[in-house]
């Protein structure tokens, strides 16, 4: 029974490891957008969520709030894509929502999040939205966006090796399970045939 607790232990860490990163690795696929985006007060900022084409046709929308489960809706598609400063346009060709917010201010900066509505599980991923006094050219604007989706390609790179080697200490745990329960069932299969031996002398 000892040894059965302990196997459990060992397999089912590594399984929940793999099975969180397998969904991160697949929600990222499906769905991208930067980590973070910093605009300047008064300004506008654009936000570009990028899709695999299977949801060209579902309904997308921007939201806000540091926990998606609760948070508010500020744009949606195909209804209320204009909501007070934001706005929100799907480009189904490209695989693309766009969200634009204008006129910026303290109360804007938050968690947002870019989601795919469907049945089951929704698909989305978060974007925080920063704000600067300073102004800010276009080349500064271009080298931080270089700079930010070599982010986020690192990151997903990251995560891919971290997906590998957790199914390598899967499929090490479970060798290592298969070797501790065969050797158990050598011991018993020694200790069975010394009792019989010790029966018969």
């Amino acid at each position: 029974m000892r040894t059965s607790g302990i196997s459990l232990t060992f397999f089912s860490a590594p399984v929940f490891c793999l099975f969180w990163l397998t969904k991160h690795a697949v929600d990222s696929a499906q769905l991208s957008a930067p980590d973070v985006v910093t605009g300047v007060y008064g300004g506008s900022v654009t936000i570009r969520c990028q899709y695999n084409q299977q949801f060209r046709e579902y309904e997308k929308y921007w939201c806000k709030g540091q926990i998606y489960e609760w948070c508010k809706v500020v744009v949606r598609t195909p209804r209320m894509k204009y909501s007070d400063r934001s706005s929100i346009e799907d480009d189904k060709e490209a695989g693309v929502f766009t969200v634009t917010m204008t006129s910026l201010t303290e109360s804007d900066k938050d968690m947002y999040w870019c989601v795919i509505s469907r049945q089951g599980r929704n698909v989305y991923t978060g974007v925080r939205l920063r704000l600067s006094h300073a102004v800010m050219t276009t080349t500064a604007t271009t080298t931080a966006n270089i700079l930010e989706q070599d982010g986020i390609s690192w990151w997903a790179t990251l995560r891919w090796i971290l997906f590998i080697f957790m199914l390598f200490c899967l499929v090490s745990t479970h060798v290592i399970v298969w070797r501790i329960n065969a050797t158990r069932k050598i011991q018993l299969q020694q200790e069975f045939q010394h009792q019989n031996s010790n029966i018969y002398n």
